[in-house]
C-alpha cells in the first residue's frame, strides 16, 4: 500500500484535540519524527500507523483519502461551557458522536432493506412547542408512562430501565455511552450529558453513563423531548438555552408533576442545610435527581438561581464521592462483559440486531459495529 496522505495525518491528530507536542508524547515517538510524518519527509512504519489510527480514533483507511471525510454533525450544540472547552473532551465528544451516526446509518439501512421501516410520526410533532403541561402530558400518554409504576421500582437503576423501556417500545433507540471504548476515555458529564439523533425512522439517544443513575431517567426524557421537536443535538442541561430549559421543563413535568411538587415546595424559611435536607429525602421517595427538585424549586421562584447553583453543588459532589467510594469497592466485582454491553446498547438494538442476521440483512462485521464490540462477540451478545 502507498505511503499514507501527510494532509490527513495532521487532519486527524487535530481532529482528535492533540498538539504535535502531546500526540508525540502518546505514540511514542519523537516530535522531529511525528513531524516528518505529517510533512512527507518520512512514511509510518505499518505498526506506527496502526497506533496512530488507534490512538487518533480512526480508520486507517482515513489516512489514504485525498481529503477530510464531512464530519458527523453534531446538530444543534445546546451545551454551555463555562470555561474554553478543552481540545481533548471536545475530540472526544465528536468521536462519540461520529461513532453513533454510523451505528444509526447501518441500523436504518437494516430496517429499509428488510421491509420494517416505519415513518415515526410522533418525530418532529411538538415543533410548535406546545406548552409545558399539555407536552408531558402528551409525553405520558404516547409513550404510556405510568409515573406510579415508575416510583415503585427497588431502585433509580431498575426506574430508568422501566422508563427505557416504554420509549424503546415506541422505536426509540436508548445507548449509554460515556467513553470511547474504554474507561481511560472517559467522557465528564460536565460536558456531555446526552445526545439526540432526531429520525422518523431510526431516533437514537445518547446517555453519558458516568452520570449518576438517577440523572439517566431524566437526560432520557430531556432528550426524548429533542426527538419530539425535531432537533439533533448535544446536551449538558444548559437552562441558559431557550430549547434547553424547555426540554428540561418538560422532562421534570413528566418525573415530577406540579401536583406532586406541591409537597415539595414549600421551603419558606428554610436555611440552605434543611433544603438540602428535604430534597435528598423526596428524591428516594419520587426516584428522580435531587438536582432535578432543586432546579424546579428555582424555576418556581422557591430559591435564588445562586442558592440552586450551591445546592446543585453540593449534590454532585456528594455523588461524585459516593461514586470513587463505590468504583473501590467494586473493583473485584460485576457483571459480565456480555450482560454489560447489553445492558449499554439496550434491548431493542440487541434484538434488531439479532434478527437482521437471522434475516441475513446484517453481516456480523457491521453488527459488531452496531453493538460497539467484535465481531467475533456478536453471536454471544444478542443471543444466536
Amino acid at each position: 500500500m502507498s505511503s499514507p496522505n501527510p494532509k490527513m495525518l495532521i487532519w486527524a491528530r487535530e481532529q482528535a484535540g492533540l498538539s504535535l507536542q502531546d500526540a508525540a508524547k502518546k505514540l511514542g515517538l519523537k516530535i522531529s519524527r511525528l513531524s516528518d510524518f505529517e510533512s512527507g519527509e518520512k512514511a509510518p512504519t505499518s505498526n506506527q500507523l496502526n497506533n496512530i489510527a488507534k490512538i487518533y480514533h480512526r480508520s486507517l483507511i482515513s489516512f489514504y483519502l485525498e481529503k477530510p471525510p464531512i464530519v458527523a454533525s453534531k446538530g444543534e450544540d445546546f451545551r454551555t461551557i463555562y470555561n474554553a472547552p478543552d481540545p481533548m473532551e471536545d475530540a472526544a465528544v465528536n468521536t462519540l458522536i461520529r461513532n453513533v451516526h454510523v451505528r444509526q446509518s447501518i441500523v436504518r439501512e437494516a430496517m429499509i432493506d428488510s421491509d420494517s421501516a416505519i415513518a415515526l410520526s410522533y418525530v418532529g410533532s411538538m415543533k410548535n412547542n406546545m406548552p409545558i403541561k399539555e407536552a408531558a402530558s402528551y409525553v405520558i400518554d404516547y409513550f404510556n408512562i405510568d409515573i406510579d409504576i415508575y416510583r415503585k421500582q427497588k431502585d433509580a437503576h431498575s426506574a430508568f430501565n422501566f422508563l427505557r423501556k416504554t420509549i424503546e417500545d415506541k422505536g426509540i433507540f436508548v445507548l449509554l455511552l460515556g467513553n470511547l471504548g474504554s474507561h481511560h476515555s472517559d467522557i465528564s458529564v460536565s460536558y456531555f450529558r446526552g445526545f439526540a439523533l432526531s429520525d422518523d425512522i431510526a431516533p437514537f439517544i445518547v446517555i453519558n453513563d458516568n452520570d449518576s443513575k438517577y440523572a439517566w431517567s431524566f437526560t432520557l426524557l430531556h432528550e426524548l423531548v429533542h426527538i419530539l421537536i425535531g432537533s439533533t443535538g448535544v446536551s449538558n442541561n444548559n437552562i441558559d438555552n431557550i430549547t434547553e430549559k424547555y426540554c428540561n421543563d418538560v422532562a421534570s413535568q413528566v418525573l415530577l408533576p406540579d401536583n406532586d411538587f406541591i409537597s415539595i415546595n414549600n421551603v419558606s424559611g428554610f436555611t440552605t442545610e434543611e433544603v438540602i435536607e428535604k430534597i435528598s429525602e423526596f428524591s428516594s421517595v419520587f426516584n428522580v435527581s435531587s438536582t432535578m427538585i432543586a432546579y424546579r424549586l428555582y424555576v418556581s421562584g422557591k430559591i435564588s438561581r445562586d442558592n440552586w447553583e450551591y445546592i446543585s453543588d453540593v449534590f454532585f459532589k456528594k455523588w461524585l464521592s459516593a461514586k470513587e467510594e463505590k468504583k473501590q469497592k467494586s473493583k473485584s466485582s460485576g457483571g459480565t462483559y456480555y450482560i454489560t454491553k447489553k445492558h449499554k446498547v439496550g434491548n431493542a438494538l440487541s434484538n434488531l440486531v439479532k434478527k437482521s442476521i437471522i434475516d441475513g440483512v446484517l453481516t456480523e462485521t457491521k453488527a459488531g459495529k452496531v453493538l460497539g464490540v467484535s465481531s467475533g462477540n456478536v453471536i454471544e451478545l444478542v443471543g444466536l
